[in-house]
């Protein structure tokens, strides 16, 4: 028997996103990263960073978190 074939991934633009969606693919340009110190129990296990990203439609502020945010400006990030 044949391996199940992979679903190619579908990519979102900044202007098509919505409140709590999840599971999206996007492709944007990392424009700068402030690093965050998080608050409460979790603060020793996980790192955040507040991104900001865009595309030719728009830009957002994204949540990095853990590796997620190890990017530099101008870098470019696929599928967070």
């Amino acid at each position: 028997m044949g391996e199940p074939k992979k679903q190619q991934p579908v990519f979102t633009k900044v202007d098509q996103l919505r409140p709590m969606a999840t599971g999206l693919n996007l492709t944007v340009k990392v424009v700068s990263t402030k690093m965050v110190v998080p608050r409460g129990n979790q603060s020793r296990q996980m790192r955040l960073a507040e991104c900001l990203v865009g595309d030719e439609t728009g830009m957002i502020i994204f949540t990095a978190r853990n590796d997620q945010g190890a990017h530099n400006g101008g870098d470019f990030m696929e599928s967070f």
